[in-house]
């Protein structure tokens, strides 16, 4: 029974005051023993800050601290870590191991990251405090489990302190003399976990339960010894039981290596000087943070982005992000970002997205400072549980990437704001990197008779952001981590049976335009052959509204769905005729060169999808954002950029406003110089004041057939949404915790719904025409 009556509440309290202590001894034990199960610790995971000081860092620190001994402890361990990073990146199985997707770090007793490996993504060492913290709090006296020397800890779940459920991390702590006085991990992107598509990120995702293994932090590793019983759960958990135990031992021998460095500093210095060198680095990260931003502009500085489908079906959902800078205090408010969709794949916990906010603190706005957690401790996360960049324990979050990489963009488009002005600045302003899982995924059967599910490596090709005085990079590297790299096919296809019969081929008229153009990216044609399963998934929003914004006039990047010819086989009319290998996904979308070809375009989220031999699937890297108005960039800058086929005459003269000879390539300044001028006075013309370009531009609600998901204008109370009831969808306005729970209907039982509409109105009209003739 429920007892919900004020003065029976007060009663049961007063009772319970007047326990005894070993009563309340009893009580507590019982309570302690009769848990149900351990969730993820609510006070932990919305927690970022640096802990306060152990009685063990007090001590060390009041000794004294020489600074010249702290910074060799400094170098010593970032070798060390660079040296964990690069056994792991050539001994690592996973297509993510061995292009990079992967750090090292090492961290405080208490879980604060410390130092990380010069390589790698910060992202993963950046959200580790959480599972060791968990660990310490709940592990470390609890009897039947403990922590001693020699002892690893697995774990993956996102809701426990990850990116996504495809990484995997082993934690290792350092003990001296009994107490924990570090702690040293490694995490790579493992890929295939068992989830209910092959590769580790679903998009298929309807359940927490369809995401694969989800592994809380727990010991595989006792005393120096792996354990076998726990292997082999994890082993038949996945596809690929080989990788899982392949990158298993890598990361346990990396994370030793790197331990083994590690004894050997604190042999030489002493334990109280090692612990002093790990917190002072941590505190004085910390100070100059707050020094920093004290110099930025006090205002709040907006940036709001959108993703276009659920990987299912088109939706348009808000991320809402406004910065408020006072003083050397700084906070990100979320709130007004739109609901978790409690059936779809695209939550992500707030936890990945501030990991990817510490990525864009650490790469782009601040990188001189030593890669630890104090980069963002004081800096104040205001965020609504229960929408999609802030998911509640219950919702799926297979593609929690699409969440956390918008986290990545707007803290690096309002540094470029918040920065403008300032007369030191630590990092060049860069406009948008392209923040897309451009690749593909795929699973089943190779030609050598194994079960696997991963991805290819493609991702890490991003395109770079336009500078104020330079062109984006094209294709360079992930925004997460600058060093990866895109893999070699001919590597991978010893391993997987198909081809990249286009790999690398920049596409043309693909950048941000600006002043300075954004990066461009490549296309990437697949077909598989010679195998009885096999299939591909793609995982990408940014289909029908643009991912990437530019930047002060610059254009932001293009949409790009997937193209596929289906009911063909490629390979076989290659070897009849050679000339059919010259493929671009513009040449075989527009020409079709083969007859018996289905051709057919769909947004970036395609579910597993059965291959058959010679069918191909094409997709293109995106850009990265302009800097700029287009009409400032040089004319000679455009005329080289379409002599070398990175852009059209048709961009040239109608962006850009270029005039010049197609054939010879001689640039016609007058020509440009009027065609120019002839834009600026219809900009001129059209233009509008502030106030009466929003009166009539801004409507009071979304369009009334747009799925639509999140705050509207300016109002960050209340957001809109759309909810499907018997009657249909229906749009809702209200704050988030008076919205109804957000489940999208499965999109075939819509068209089967549709079609029987289509059938019975088809029948009525039948028999009334009957009855006509009759």
């Amino acid at each position: 029974m429920t007892v919900t009556d004020d003065s029976a509440t007060q009663e049961q309290a007063a009772e319970q005051n007047t326990l005894t202590p070993q009563e309340r001894e009893w009580v507590d034990q019982f309570m302690d023993e009769t848990t149900l199960f351990l969730g993820p610790d609510p006070v932990i995971m919305r927690d970022h800050s640096i802990q306060e000081r152990t009685s063990r860092e007090e001590t060390a620190i009041a000794a004294g601290v020489d600074r010249l001994v702290v910074e060799r402890i400094r170098k010593r361990i970032a070798g060390a870590l660079d040296e964990g990073y690069e056994m792991c990146e050539a001994q690592g199985a996973a297509p993510g191991a061995k292009w990079g997707d992967l750090t090292t770090a090492i961290y405080t007793a208490a879980g604060d990251v410390s130092y990380l490996s010069c390589h790698g993504v910060i992202a993963f060492s950046a959200i580790l405090h959480h599972p060791i913290r968990y660990i310490m709090k709940y592990w470390k006296d609890e009897p039947t489990v403990g922590i001693h020397e020699g002892d690893g800890f697995i774990h993956n779940d996102a809701r426990f302190g990850n990116v996504h459920n495809t990484d995997q991390s082993m934690i290792m702590p350092i003990i001296r003399g009994g107490e924990i006085i570090a702690w040293v991990a490694a995490t790579i992107h493992e890929g295939e976990n068992g989830a209910c598509e092959p590769g580790g990120m679903p998009s298929g995702s309807e359940t927490p339960f369809d995401d694969g293994l989800r592994m809380s932090p727990f010991k595989i590793v006792e005393r120096g010894h792996l354990r076998r019983d726990l292997l082999t759960f994890l082993q038949h958990s996945v596809r690929d039981p080989k990788l899982q135990l392949a990158d298993l031992k890598v990361k346990i021998t990396a994370v030793r290596k790197i331990m083994e460095r590690i004894d050997k500093v604190i042999d030489e210095v002493g334990v109280d000087t090692f612990v002093a060198a790990l917190r002072v680095t941590v505190e004085d990260v910390d100070a100059e943070v707050r020094r920093r931003i004290s110099e930025l502009p006090d205002g709040t500085y907006s940036f709001n982005q959108f993703m276009d489908s659920t990987l299912k079906e088109n939706i348009l959902i808000k991320i809402a992000c406004r910065i408020h800078v006072k003083g050397d205090k700084m906070t990100v408010d979320l709130r007004g970002t739109g609901p978790e969709i409690i059936n779809r794949a695209i939550n992500s916990p707030l936890c990945s997205v501030k990991s990817m906010m510490m990525q864009a603190i650490l790469a782009f706005w601040w990188p001189d400072l030593p890669r630890c957690t104090a980069a963002m401790s004081c800096i104040e996360i205001i965020s609504d549980e229960g929408t999609w960049a802030d998911a509640s324990y219950d919702a799926p979050m297979g593609q929690s990437l699409q969440a956390s990489f918008r986290g990545f963009s707007m803290m690096q488009a309002l540094y470029g704001k918040m920065s403008f002005s300032t007369p030191h600045k630590y990092s060049n302003i860069v406009a948008n990197w392209f923040n897309q899982i451009n690749t593909f995924l795929w699973g089943g059967v190779t030609q050598h008779g194994d079960m696997v599910g991963n991805l290819c490596a493609d991702l890490n090709g991003m395109p770079g952001g336009a500078k104020p005085f330079r062109d984006g990079e094209d294709a360079v590297s992930p925004l997460f981590c600058a060093m990866a790299d895109t893999a070699e096919q001919e590597v991978m296809e010893e391993e997987v049976p198909f081809m990249q019969l286009v790999a690398k081929r920049l596409v043309r008229d693909n950048m941000g335009f600006g002043k300075f153009t954004g990066g461009m990216g490549y296309e990437m044609i697949v077909a598989a052959e010679g195998t009885p399963e096999w299939g591909f998934m793609t995982v990408t929003s940014g289909a029908k509204f643009s991912s990437i914004y530019g930047m002060f006039g610059g254009y932001g990047c293009g949409t790009y769905p997937l193209a596929m010819v289906k009911g063909t086989n490629v390979y076989e009319h290659i070897r009849r005729d050679n000339k059919k290998f010259d493929l671009s996904i513009e040449k075989v979308m527009n020409e079709r060169p083969f007859p018996d070809g289905k051709y057919s375009t769909y947004h970036m989220g395609l579910q597993y999808d059965r291959a058959k031999d010679g069918e191909l699937y094409m997709i293109s890297q995106g850009a990265g954002g302009g800097y700029g108005d287009p009409l400032e960039r040089l004319p000679e800058s455009v005329v080289r950029d379409a002599e070398l086929g990175r852009i059209s005459q048709k961009v040239a003269e109608e962006i850009f406003g270029v005039r010049y000879d197609p054939i010879t390539f001689r640039l016609d300044a007058e020509g440009t110089r009027q065609a120019r001028e002839r834009v600026r006075q219809t900009r001129l013309t059209r233009g509008k004041p502030y106030a009466e370009f929003v009166k009539d531009f801004v409507t009071e609600e979304p369009p009334k057939d747009l799925l639509y998901y999140g705050s509207w204008g300016d109002d960050t109370k209340d957001l809109t949404a759309t909810v499907f009831t018997i009657d249909g969808p229906q749009r809702v306005k209200a704050p988030l915790k008076e919205l109804p729970i957000i489940v999208i209907p499965d999109r075939r039982e819509l068209k089967i719904a549709a079609l029987e509409a289509r059938v019975r109105e088809l029948e009525d009209r039948h028999g009334e025409d009957v009855k006509r003739l009759a």
